[in-house]
C-alpha cells in the first residue's frame, strides 16, 4: 500500500514537472519536448509598424516638399545635367561595385546576387532627409529621388541581367513593379503637396519643414532599431556579408562624391549627389529577395539588407557630424557663399516676389 501510494506520488510529480516544462498553449508535450502553434506576433507587429512607419514617412516627405520650389526644380528637369550624373551613380556605379564587392570577397552565388540587387536598386528616401540636414540641394534631390525611382522599372531587369549571368538566371529574380509603383506614388504625392503649401503659405512652410525635418532623423533611427528588433534571430549571417555591408555604403558615398566633383558640380550638389548614391532603398530590395527566393536560400542572405541600411545610415550621421563641425569651425564657408551665389543667379529677387506674391526669402537677400 505503501509503494503504491509513493508511486501515485512520483506519477503525481512527474505531471506536475512536465506542466511546467511545457507552455500552456502546447498542442503536443512529451517531456521537455512540445509543439507549439505557430506565432504570428511578430508578422502582425511587421504589418502594424510598416503601416505607422509609412505614414509617417509620407508626413516627412510632405515637409521636405516645403523645402521645394516648383521653378527650381522644374529646371532640374528642363537642364537634367544634376539628374543624369546621379544616374550614372545610381546605376552606374552602384551595380558595378556590387559585381566587384562579391567576385573580390568570393561569396555563395545567392549572396552574391542579393548584394547586387542592393546595388541594382533606386535611392531611398532617407537621402533626402540627409540632404537637408546637409544643406543639400533639396529640389536636385528629391528629383534624383523620383527620377532613379521611375526609371528602376527599366534599368533594374537590365543590371541585373548583366551583372547576375554568373550566378544565377537573371528570370528567377522577381522584380516587384507594384512596390515600386507604390514607393513612387508615396514620394510624389506627399512631396507635391509640400511644394504646394511652399508656393501658397511659404511662412507655414518652414515651420512645417522644421518639424519635420526632425522628426525624420528620428524616423530613419526607429526604422533601423525596429528593423533589428523583428530580425533579432537572423543576425547569424557570413562574416564575409558583414564586411561588403560595411565597405558597400562607403563607397557609394565616396564615389558618389568623386564623380558629382569631376563633372563639375558646385559643392552642395556633391554631397546631394554623394547621399542619393550611396542610401539605398533597402526595403525594395527585401521584398525582392522574399519573392524570389526559398526559405532556406533567405537564411543564408536576408539579413543582408538590413545590415546594409544600418551601415548607410551610420555613415551618413557620421559625414553629417563631420559637416556640422565642419561649419561650426569655419563660419559661413566658401561653398555655403557659393549656394547663395547661384540660387540669387538663377532666381531674380523682383521675379520671384511677384512669383510668391511680395514674399522674399531670406537666402536672396
Amino acid at each position: 500500500m505503501q509503494t503504491h501510494l509513493l508511486c501515485q506520488q512520483f506519477n503525481t510529480r512527474s505531471l506536475a514537472k512536465n506542466s511546467t516544462d511545457c507552455l500552456l498553449n502546447a498542442t503536443i508535450c512529451n517531456g521537455t519536448s512540445c509543439v507549439l502553434p505557430e506565432d504570428n506576433f511578430n508578422e502582425t507587429l511587421s504589418i502594424i509598424l510598416s503601416t505607422v512607419l509609412t505614414i509617417m514617412l509620407a508626413l516627412v516627405m510632405f515637409s521636405m516638399g516645403c523645402n521645394v520650389e516648383l521653378q527650381k526644380f522644374w529646371s532640374h528637369i528642363k537642364r537634367p545635367w544634376g539628374i543624369f550624373v546621379g544616374f550614372l551613380c545610381q546605376f552606374g556605379i552602384m551595380p558595378l561595385t556590387a559585381f566587384l564587392l562579391s567576385l573580390a570577397f568570393n561569396v555563395l552565388p545567392i549572396q552574391a546576387v542579393v548584394v547586387l540587387i542592393i546595388g541594382c536598386c533606386p535611392g531611398g528616401t532617407a537621402s533626402n532627409i540627409i540632404a537637408y540636414w546637409v544643406d543639400g540641394d533639396m529640389d536636385l534631390s528629391i528629383s534624383m529621388t523620383t527620377c532613379s525611382t521611375l526609371l528602376a522599372m527599366g534599368m533594374m531587369p537590365l543590371c541585373l541581367f548583366i551583372y547576375t549571368t554568373m550566378w544565377t538566371d537573371s528570370d528567377a529574380i522577381v522584380l516587384p513593379y507594384d512596390s515600386i509603383g507604390i514607393s513612387l506614388v508615396a514620394l510624389v504625392i506627399p512631396v507635391s503637396f509640400g511644394v504646394y503649401v511652399n508656393h501658397r503659405w511659404p511662412s507655414k512652410a518652414k515651420i512645417i519643414l522644421k518639424v519635420g525635418s526632425i522628426v525624420g532623423a528620428i524616423l530613419i533611427v526607429l526604422i533601423a532599431v525596429v528593423g533589428g528588433i523583428l530580425y533579432r534571430g537572423s543576425w547569424i549571417i557570413s562574416p564575409k556579408l558583414w564586411i561588403i555591408g560595411t565597405i558597400f555604403p562607403a563607397a557609394g558615398y565616396s564615389l558618389g562624391f568623386f564623380l558629382a566633383r569631376v563633372a563639375g558640380l558646385p559643392w552642395h550638389r556633391c554631397r546631394t549627389v554623394s547621399l542619393e548614391t550611396g542610401m539605398q532603398n533597402t526595403q525594395l530590395c527585401s521584398t525582392i529577395v522574399q519573392l524570389s527566393f526559398t526559405p532556406e536560400q533567405l537564411e543564408l542572405m536576408f539579413t543582408f539588407p538590413l545590415i546594409y541600411s544600418i551601415f548607410q545610415l551610420l555613415f551618413a550621421l557620421l559625414i553629417l557630424g563631420g559637416y556640422r563641425v565642419y561649419r561650426r569651425h569655419r563660419g559661413k564657408t566658401k561653398t555655403d557663399v557659393e549656394k547663395t551665389e547661384e540660387k540669387d543667379d538663377s532666381k531674380p529677387t523682383s521675379s520671384q516676389a511677384k512669383i510668391n506674391g511680395g514674399f522674399v526669402s531670406n537666402e536672396t537677400k
